[in-house]
């Protein structure tokens, strides 16, 4: 997996929007944040835009994109937010430009469009917290992100939870979005579980929906071949007037079970404020063992 260059002060990161649009005057905790890492701001064509629920039409997401991908100045893109929208633009890309000058792309949630696509070209990619989530996040999460960024040294420990399978495992760590990943499945942006450490989250879905996934993956041969899993947050489920008969993280327990491989539950990411930066693409050690669990990223 190729890494793209770490920020260095100085540096300059696009923000824009790719899926859901962002209209409010909610950047500036961001362009702060920024500045006080020594790093410039640039904001996109896209930012103020409004196309019913997105940031404009996908030609106008795209062609804002582009103009960041293809700007040898800007060194990271960092997209605003969510929803839903990325993958209507996804295919009005063109990477010539990026694969001669790589650059980070970050985010969460809808941005697993993202994430997978690149994972699929070989590129890393971080996933963690966006600008609107900026000024609710935890201090671990942003340091997280910086470090990222800036290539410093990434481990995370984790307290043990009941649910935790043990073992270590040492893969390429890849995921998202458990709605995303789902749904990409098939598609030239889905991603190759063979040897990898599977990290999934997700928000707002009904319980049965987690288990139409999670069967999903597993009979598309995921799941089988996977070394690890890391389950994030599962937040704000729903469930039907008839219940379901399990939680989201009973759901994934269920389906993952019967395979010999460690599991890490509860892991501080997704839609939660702790939302710890996860380089996507890059090799990672997971260690669970009764008394707690360690995620550790190879430089």
């Amino acid at each position: 997996m190729i890494t793209p260059p770490y920020l260095q002060k100085g540096d300059t990161v696009a923000l824009l929007a790719t899926a859901r649009k962002n209209i409010d005057d909610n950047l500036k905790p961001t362009i702060d944040l920024l500045h006080s890492w020594g790093l410039e701001a640039v904001i996109g064509s896209t930012i103020g835009l409004d196309y019913h629920q997105l940031a404009g039409t996908d030609e106008q997401r795209a062609a804002d994109f582009q103009k960041q991908m293809d700007n040898p100045n800007i060194k990271a893109i960092w997209c605003v937010r969510g929803g839903y929208g990325t993958v209507r633009m996804l295919d009005l890309l063109d990477f010539t430009k990026f694969k001669q000058h790589p650059k980070w792309i970050i985010g969460f949630s809808d941005v697993t469009v993202m994430h997978n696509h690149l994972n699929t070209m070989g590129y890393k990619s971080i996933h963690g917290i966006m600008p609107v989530t900026v000024p609710r996040a935890t201090p671990d999460a942003v340091s997280s992100l910086k470090a990222s960024l800036f290539g410093e040294p990434i481990s995370y420990s984790i307290s043990p939870t009941p649910m935790n399978r043990l073992g270590r495992a040492t893969g390429e760590l890849v995921g998202g979005n458990l709605s995303i990943l789902y749904s990409l499945l098939g598609s030239p942006s889905a991603i190759d579980c063979r040897d990898k450490i599977l990290f999934i989250e997700d928000l707002d879905e009904y319980l049965y929906h987690i288990d139409r996934m999670m069967m999903n993956l597993r009979r598309n041969g995921c799941i089988e071949n996977l070394k690890g899993i890391i389950i994030g947050g599962m937040t704000s489920m729903k469930d039907n007037e008839v219940p379901w008969g399990k939680n989201a993280l009973e759901i994934i327990d269920d389906v993952t079970k019967k395979y010999n491989i460690p599991v890490i539950f509860n892991f501080p990411a997704g839609h939660i404020r702790d939302n710890r930066a996860l380089v996507m693409g890059n090799i990672v050690t997971m260690e669970v063992t009764a008394t707690g669990s360690t995620l550790t990223f190879k430089k």
